[in-house]
C-alpha cells in the first residue's frame, strides 16, 4: 500500500490587490492549500501522511481518532481510510443528532464506524483509562489525535513552506490544536516570523502545546513565532456577522472562497492588524489556506441567519 494520493504539489500563490493594504503599504499572498486534494485539502493531508506510513509500518490498519461533529479532521481521516485501504473509527464529540450533517454523512460513506462519546467522557480522551477501553472495543488501533497533532503530523507540516520562492516577512495560519504552527516555525528555522490565529476561546494552553511539540521534534523552543488570542469570534465555530461581512467582501474583493471557522478568523486577524499598525510599512505577509470547505455545506443556513442579523 504506497501512501502517495494525487496530491497537487503547484500550489499557487495568489497576492491580494485589495485598496486597504495598498494605502498601508503591505503585501499579503495566500498560499492556496484548499487546492492540494479535493478530500484531503488544507493542512489535513500533511498532518496524516507520516502517521500514515507509520500506520503501515506498525502493521496497523485500523486508524481510530476523536472530533467533533463538523470537523474536518474527521472528514479527512475517513477519506484517507477509502483511499489507502484502512478501517477508519471515529469517536465523536457529543450526542448523535439526526439527520447527519455533511461531514458525517461522508464519514459514513467513506467507511468511517462512529462512536458518540458524551461530553464528560470525551474530555478524558487522552487518559490511559479510556483508550485501554477503546482498544477492548476495537482491537489494535493506531490512534491519531483529535485533530492530527503530533510529532509525525509537525513533520508534515514543515513541508507547507517548502519551494516558497517569493521572499516574505510574517508567516500566519490558523490555529486549531497547534500543529500546523508547529511545522510551520519548525521550517522556518529560526527565520522570519510565524503567527498563529486561535480558532477557539480561552487558547492559551495553544502557546504550551506548541512549544511541547517543537521541543519534541528539534529539542529547540525558537523565539519567531507567537499566537494572538483575540480573533475567535466567541468560540470554536462561532462567529458574527461582522466576520462574515468580512469574509463577504473578501470573497468578492478576491475571489477566494474561505470559511468562518479557521482561515476566515485568521484573515481578520491579519486585516485588523494592519489596521492598527502591528505590521511595519512595506511587510510581506503569507497566510496559509488550510481548507476546510467542507464545513461549509453544515453552516449554510447558520452563516445566512447571521447575515441577516442587525448590528
Amino acid at each position: 500500500m504506497q501512501i502517495i494520493p494525487n496530491i497537487n504539489e503547484d500550489i499557487p500563490l495568489e497576492e491580494v490587490r485589495d485598496p486597504l493594504l495598498m494605502k498601508r503599504n503591505i503585501s499579503l499572498f495566500i498560499k492556496r492549500e484548499d487546492f492540494n486534494h479535493p478530500q484531503l485539502s488544507g493542512n489535513k493531508w500533511y498532518k496524516l501522511k507520516y502517521n500514515l506510513k507509520e500506520a503501515k509500518r506498525q502493521g496497523k490498519y485500523i486508524l481510530l481518532t476523536f472530533g467533533g461533529a463538523y470537523s474536518n479532521h474527521i472528514y479527512a481521516t475517513a477519506a484517507a481510510g477509502k483511499i489507502f485501504n484502512f478501517q477508519t473509527i471515529g469517536i465523536i464529540r457529543g450526542e448523535e443528532h439526526l439527520p447527519l450533517n455533511p461531514t458525517i454523512t461522508f464519514a459514513k460513506e467513506c467507511g468511517m464506524q462512529l462512536y458518540y462519546l458524551n461530553r464528560k467522557d470525551y474530555r478524558k480522551k487522552d487518559s490511559d483509562e479510556l483508550i485501554a477501553r477503546l482498544k477492548k472495543d476495537f482491537g489494535d488501533f493506531y490512534l491519531l489525535p483529535e485533530g492530527g497533532t503530533n510529532e509525525l503530523a509537525v513533520q508534515g507540516c514543515v513541508e507547507i513552506i517548502a519551494n516558497i520562492e517569493i521572499k516574505y516577512d510574517y508567516i500566519c495560519c490558523p490555529c486549531g490544536t497547534g500543529g500546523t504552527l508547529a511545522g510551520l516555525i519548525t521550517g522556518l528555522k529560526g527565520k522570519k516570523f510565524a503567527m498563529g490565529f486561535a480558532a477557539l476561546k480561552n487558547a492559551s494552553f495553544l502557546k504550551e502545546n506548541v512549544k511541547s511539540l517543537l521541543k519534541t521534534k528539534n529539542g529547540n523552543l525558537f523565539g519567531n513565532w507567537d499566537i494572538n488570542l483575540d480573533y475567535h469570534f466567541g468560540g470554536y465555530a462561532r462567529f458574527n456577522k461582522q466576520l462574515i461581512d468580512f469574509i463577504d467582501r473578501f470573497i468578492s474583493l478576491t475571489g477566494i472562497q474561505i470559511e468562518p471557522i479557521y482561515t476566515g478568523k485568521m484573515l481578520f486577524g491579519i486585516y485588523d492588524l494592519i489596521s492598527k499598525g502591528y505590521f511595519r510599512k512595506g511587510s510581506k505577509i503569507l497566510a496559509i489556506h488550510t481548507g476546510g470547505l467542507q464545513g461549509l455545506n453544515g453552516l449554510r443556513n447558520k452563516i445566512d441567519t447571521v447575515r441577516k442579523e442587525q448590528r
